[in-house]
C-alpha cells in the first residue's frame, strides 16, 4: 500500500480493483517464470567432493567358527529389524530392551534434535516460496471527530537466482539426515549399554551362586579341621587357616554383592527409572554368545550411524561452499502491494478505493574488504575437515570390528583351556581334602588347592562373561542392523 496515491475516480474503482488483484498475481507469477532460468549460474555445491573412504576388501581378523556371512531367514529377519538380543535367548532382557526405548533419556533427548533439524529443514524450505502480509488500521481525529480506516496486502519475492537458498536447503537435509543417524547410534548405544550390564549382572549372580558353594565347602573344611584339632591330630595353624580361608570368601561374596547393586543401579538409569524403583531379582545366567550376520568392510559405511552422520556432515558442508559463493551474485527482489482507504470501515468494505504497485529491486555489494571471499575460503576449509573427521570415523569404525573379531576369536580358545584347568583344579582339590582327611598332607595344600579352584572358576566365569559382552560390542561396531535410510531410497 503507498499512502501518497490519490483514490481513483468513482466511476472506474470495481475495474481498477480487478485489475490490480490480476496484477499482483501475474506479476509474481511471471517473474519467477522469467527468472527461473537464471539459476542455472548458480555455482554447483559438489565442486567439492569429500574423498570416500577406501575400505578393505575383507576384514584382517578372521571371525570364530560360525561367525560368516548367514541366510539364515530367521537370523537376517532379526538382523533387519535392528532386534539384535533376542539372538541371546533372554526374555527379561528382551522384556528390558523394550523399556529402554521409552525411557532412555539421551534417546529422548537424539528424538528431540531430529524434530529440531526437521523443523530448520521446514523454515529452509519456506525462503523460497513469496510472503503475503496484510495490514489494517484506524483512527479518529479532529472537531468534529472524523474517522478513516485502511486496508492493504503487501507481497514480496527473493528468487534464488543464484541457488543460495537451494544449498541451504540442501545442507539442511543433509543435517536432518545426520541427526537421524545421530538418533540411531544414540539408541543402539543404550541398548548395547543395558546388555553388557545386563550380562555383567547375570554373571555376578553366577559368581555369588558360586561363593555360596565354596562358602559352604569351606565351612565343612573348617569343621573337619576344627575336629582334628580338638581331637589333637591337626595343629593350631590348620584351624587358623581354615578360617581365614572361610572369612576370605565371604569377604568377596560381599564385595560381588556391591558389584552387583551398583551394575542394577546402571540398568535403572538406562531404563530412565530411579534405583529405588528399579529392581532384577536374582535369576539363572543364560551364557549364549549367538553367531552374527558379519558385514563386509565396504558395508559398514552405511551401516554404522556414526560413519552415516559424518558423512551426512561432509554433505552439509559441501552445500555451504555453494551458499558461501552464492554471496558473490546480486539479489534480486520482487514486491506487490494492493491497499485501500475509506471514512469508516464499512465504507472499506464495501467501495473500497484500491491502489496497486508491483516494484523490483536489485542489490550488489561492490566492496567488502575481501569477506566474501574470506566467506568462501572458510566453507571449503569446514568442508575438508568434515571430510577428514568422515574419514577417521570410518577407520575408526573398521578398527573396532577388527578388534572385536581378534577379541571373540582369543577368548573362544581362552575359554576351552580354561575350561580345562577348573575341572582339573576341582579334582586336584578334592583329591588334597582326601589326602589331608588320611593325614597324608599339610593343611596348607589344602588351602592352596581350594585357591586355585576358586579362581580356575571365576575366571571361567569372568571369560564367559567378556564373551557376550565382546559379542554385543561387535553388535555395536556393526552398527546392530541399521542402514542409511537415504541409501535405500
Amino acid at each position: 500500500m503507498h499512502n501518497g496515491l490519490p483514490p481513483a475516480p468513482p466511476a472506474t474503482r470495481p475495474r481498477h480493483g480487478a485489475l490490480a488483484v490480476r496484477l499482483l498475481a501475474w506479476g509474481l507469477a511471471l517473474g519467477g517464470a522469467l527468472l527461473a532460468g537464471c539459476s542455472t549460474m548458480a555455482p554447483t555445491t559438489g565442486d567439492v567432493v569429500a574423498d570416500m573412504a577406501r575400505p578393505a576388501a575383507h576384514w584382517k581378523e578372521s571371525a570364530p567358527e560360525g561367525w560368516v556371512r548367514t541366510t539364515d531367514e530367521s537370523l537376517q529377519g532379526l538382523w533387519q529389524q535392528q532386534r539384535w538380543w533376542p539372538l541371546f535367548g533372554d526374555a527379561q532382557l528382551d522384556a528390558l530392551m523394550e523399556r529402554v526405548e521409552v525411557g532412555n533419556q539421551n534417546i529422548a533427548q537424539a528424538a528431540a534434535s531430529v524434530a529440531q533439524a526437521q523443523a530448520l529443514l521446514q523454515q529452509s524450505q519456506a525462503q523460497r516460496w513469496p510472503t503475503l502480509g496484510l495490514q489494517a488500521g484506524g483512527s479518529r481525529s479532529g472537531d468534529p471527530a472524523r474517522g478513516s480506516a485502511t486496508l492493504g496486502l503487501a507481497a514480496s519475492w527473493a528468487p534464488d537466482l543464484w541457488g543460495r537458498v537451494g544449498a541451504q536447503v540442501q545442507a539442511q537435509q543433509a543435517a536432518v539426515q545426520a541427526s537421524e543417524a545421530d538418533l540411531a547410534g544414540a539408541r543402539l548405544a543404550a541398548q548395547a549399554s543395558l546388555a553388557q550390564g545386563y550380562f555383567a549382572l547375570r554373571e555376578a549372580d553366577a559368581e555369588l551362586l558360586l561363593m555360596d558353594e565354596i562358602i559352604a565347602g569351606y565351612t565343612r573344611s573348617l569343621q573337619i579341621t576344627d575336629n582334628r584339632y580338638r581331637a589333637g591330630v591337626a595343629a593350631h595353624t590348620d584351624l587358623l587357616q581354615a578360617q581365614t580361608t572361610l572369612e576370605n570368601a565371604r569377604a568377596t561374596r560381599a564385595g560381588l554383592q556391591r558389584t552387583r547393586a551398583l551394575t542394577e543401579h546402571a540398568l535403572a538409569l538406562l531404563v530412565g527409572e530411579p534405583p529405588a524403583q528399579f529392581t532384577l531379582a536374582s535369576a539363572p545366567w543364560v551364557r549364549t554368545a549367538p553367531q552374527l550376520p558379519l558385514l563386509l568392510p565396504s558395508e559398514l559405511l552405511l551401516r554404522r550411524p556414526d560413519v552415516a552422520a559424518s558423512e551426512r556432515d561432509v554433505a552439509a558442508a559441501n552445500a555451504g561452499i555453494g551458499v558461501a559463493r552464492a554471496a558473490w551474485f546480486p539479489s534480486v527482489n520482487l514486491s506487490a502491494g494492493l491497499g485501500g482507504a475509506a471514512a469508516s470501515a464499512g465504507e472499506l468494505l464495501s467501495a473500497p478505493v484500491l491502489a496497486w504497485s508491483l516494484g523490483a529491486s536489485l542489490a550488489q555489494t561492490l566492496l567488502d574488504a575481501g569477506a566474501r571471499d574470506a566467506a568462501v575460503q572458510q566453507a571449503v576449509a569446514a568442508q575438508q575437515a568434515a571430510s577428514a573427521r568422515y574419514r577417521q570415523t570410518a577407520l575408526g569404525a573398521m578398527g573396532e570390528v577388527e578388534d572385536q573379531l581378534s577379541t571373540l576369536r582369543t577368548l573362544e580358545r581362552q575359554i576351552a583351556h580354561q575350561g580345562s584347568a577348573a575341572d582339573a583344579a576341582a579334582g586336584a582339590e578334592q583329591r588334597m581334602l582326601n589326602s589331608y582327611e588320611a593325614g597324608l598332607s599339610d593343611y596348607t595344600s589344602v588351602v592352596t588347592a581350594q585357591a586355585s579352584t576358586l579362581s580356575a572358576r571365576r575366571s571361567l566365569m569372568q571369560l564367559q562373561l567378556q564373551q557376550q559382552q565382546a559379542v554385543v560390542a561387535l553388535v555395536q561396531a556393526l552398527g546392530g542392523g541399521w542402514q542409511a535410510p537415504w541409501a535405500q531410497q
